[in-house]
């Protein structure tokens, strides 16, 4: 039996439904010659007769019924099989586009991303690197990954990680500068601190310390989170970035471990019309568990 012709099975129940060779060949759309055929073959694989042809078409016989909750088993589960093919093929077949911030797009997202083209090959990716947070809702991109909760009501959102921000530098510069052992060492004027032009966020978050700090004693100034990050990277002075960039820039350490910053939450976003589709489900479950997986690197 190690031949077994499973395919004879579907012909098998149809004859047996139908009652005749002819109504099962109109259900199939096959040719009577053919049904008549794989029910020979079946006959002959088991080893016993499975109709009588009757002047009105074929009685099933004691074996054909002993077997017949089992083939209808089969049938079922072949049918299952097919639809649970479909749908996979469906989920990783066709494209998906990624908004995301210009640093996590650079820094966070491409490791997951290589992870994801090894694990679906049928999804193409097209990543937006852009710190607009409208263009989710405008439909310019099918899921965001953002450093700020969405609010929408259109939006399902789910929060992925919390990441830690540190003060940080080069080992270069603090050869140079010195090591400094507590938040005030910052403010000394021999240390270089790298801000935030127009964005107030540092200078906020000196104060939450108790510290005042002001636009101008930024020895180096920009809005620009790339250019901002290749600053610190570069040894030009300490800033303050998301710990996972660290591991990009060789050289770059951490400091003031008792300088606790309020870490920026990390969420995935969907619009809520979309989340339906099979492919951008898909993607969004992966980038929802290779994500903070990501983060956790050391």
């Amino acid at each position: 039996m190690a031949d077994f012709n499973w395919a004879l099975v579907k012909s098998f129940v149809a004859v047996l439904d139908a009652g005749s060779l002819m109504g099962a060949a109109r259900q199939l759309k096959a040719q009577q010659p053919t049904l008549s055929r794989h029910i020979a073959e079946l006959e002959a694989q088991l080893g016993v007769p499975l109709f009588e042809r009757t002047g009105r078409g074929v009685m099933p016989t004691v074996a054909a019924l002993a077997i017949a909750d089992a083939a209808r088993h089969m049938e079922e589960g072949a049918g299952t099989l097919l639809q649970t093919l479909a749908r996979r093929s469906e989920a990783t077949t066709g494209t998906v586009r990624i908004t995301t911030s210009e640093v996590a797009a650079s820094y966070l997202l491409p490791p997951v991303l290589a992870a994801l083209q090894q694990a679906e090959p049928g999804i193409a990716i097209e990543l937006v690197a852009s710190n607009e947070l409208s263009n989710l809702l405008r439909r310019e991109a099918d899921i965001a990954v953002r450093m700020v909760r969405p609010v929408q009501e259109s939006l399902v959102a789910r929060k992925l990680a919390e990441i830690p921000i540190v003060a940080c530098a080069h080992k270069r510069y603090l050869r140079r500068a010195g090591t400094p052992r507590k938040p005030e060492d910052l403010l000394h004027e021999h240390h270089r601190l790298i801000g935030y032009d127009k964005d107030s966020a540092i200078v906020r978050g000196f104060a939450q310390f108790g510290l005042t700090v002001t636009r101008e004693q930024f020895a180096l100034r920009t809005d620009d989170q790339l250019a901002y990050g290749r600053l610190i990277a570069a040894g030009a002075g300490i800033g303050f970035a998301a710990d996972y960039n660290l591991r990009h820039w060789r050289g770059v350490v951490p400091l003031l471990p008792m300088l606790k910053i309020a870490p920026l939450p990390c969420w995935l976003a969907v619009h809520r019309e979309i989340r339906g589709s099979a492919v951008v489900r898909r993607v969004f479950d992966f980038l929802a568990e290779a994500i903070p997986r990501e983060l956790a690197l050391d």
